[in-house]
């Protein structure tokens, strides 16, 4: 306890004597936080570019069975949201104990208990 006193003293002279980062300036006119933050960018694209690189080259070869999937998908699912309507009119889905998922509408009270009184402000 008797050293605290002595150090906070060190330092409060040192912040109030020491000029703030942003004010140093380099040679090349970049303040010393513009320095550290392209030094910090720099450091980031080194450690993350083999990664990224990576992804790319995956995502490059996922790219037809995407397709693929979203060409053969994309009409059952129109089709699908034109039969359910509004999803709001159904209990989230449930699986049955012999793994089938169904999906409740709910009744018409349940849809009255569930709207909201008054006006919706946006």
């Amino acid at each position: 306890m008797k050293h605290t006193a002595p150090l906070l003293a060190l330092s409060a002279a040192l912040l109030v004597g020491a000029p703030p980062a942003v004010a140093q300036e380099k040679e090349d006119g970049r303040s010393l936080m513009e320095e550290g933050a392209q030094l910090f960018w720099d450091g980031l694209r080194r450690e993350l570019g083999p990664a990224l690189e990576s992804l790319r080259d995956r995502a490059d070869d996922m790219e037809p069975a995407l397709r693929d999937f979203a060409n053969r998908m994309g009409p059952a699912l129109a089709d699908l949201m034109e039969k359910i309507d509004d999803l709001s009119a159904y209990h989230p889905p449930e699986m049955l104990p012999n793994g089938d998922i169904i999906l409740r509408r709910k009744t018409p009270q349940e849809m009255q208990d569930a709207a909201p009184e008054g006006e919706i402000e946006i």
